[in-house]
């Protein structure tokens, strides 16, 4: 999802690597759950989240699109999307006492936040959102283990090449008045990266860069 943002109002002006120490903790989250509310369409999954949430759950996407996923058009391309239900607008993995059911398994935007990706040059930074974590106080923790993803580099290579090839992919479709070629490339996107399942035993970035490489061709 491609945000137009001034960074001088959301960000403290730096930009943070893995190793670095940013200002994110919030002694996890006791007593808070505001971002796990009212969030719309806004957490985007890409295929990593799918595979961890269907491998951990031993559930399939589809069971997922029952009540706790949904599908969105994000710049001309359908993605999936945490849903939020109900009059709070809640995630439907948070439980009756505000915590979240899958946390091991969280989708990879709410591992970072309140971090964001400032993306540019075929690459990203992250930056820390000033305005959209109210829990204080805060205290400083490693990037790194704040995002607390295996195999860090290669989950950011993986998040670069996903993104950068969608984007790629909707500045195309953004020129592209035949409607049935849209539908097919979606569905085939859809099928390709997130219906079709992801080998529990084989090494999701491998399968991930094969399903890529064919997606290229098409």
């Amino acid at each position: 999802m491609q945000r137009e943002i001034d960074m001088k109002e959301v960000s403290d002006g730096r930009f943070y690597g893995l190793r670095d120490m940013v200002k994110a903790g919030c002694d996890g989250c006791k007593g808070c759950s505001d971002c796990c509310r009212g969030m719309g369409n806004s957490i985007v999954l890409d295929p990593y989240d799918i595979f961890r949430m269907t491998s951990g759950l031993g559930c399939t996407f589809e069971e997922l699109l029952e009540n706790k996923v949904e599908l969105n058009v994000v710049d001309g391309i359908i993605l999936p999307n945490l849903k939020m239900a109900g009059a709070e607008e809640c995630c439907g993995f948070l439980n009756g006492e505000g915590r979240c059911e899958i946390h091991s398994l969280r989708p990879g935007m709410c591992r970072i936040f309140p971090l964001g990706r400032y993306y540019e040059n075929r690459s990203f930074q992250y930056f820390l959102q000033i305005h959209e974590c109210k829990k204080e106080p805060k205290t400083k923790v490693k990037v790194q283990k704040w995002i607390d993803t295996p195999e860090s580099k290669r989950n950011e290579a993986f998040i670069i090449d996903w993104h950068y090839f969608l984007k790629d992919l909707s500045d195309r479709l953004d020129g592209e008045m035949d409607e049935n070629y849209q539908k097919t490339v979606n569905l085939y996107l859809l099928k390709s990266f997130y219906q079709t399942p992801y080998e529990k035993t084989r090494d999701f970035y491998e399968q991930f860069y094969e399903r890529l490489e064919i997606a290229k061709k098409f």
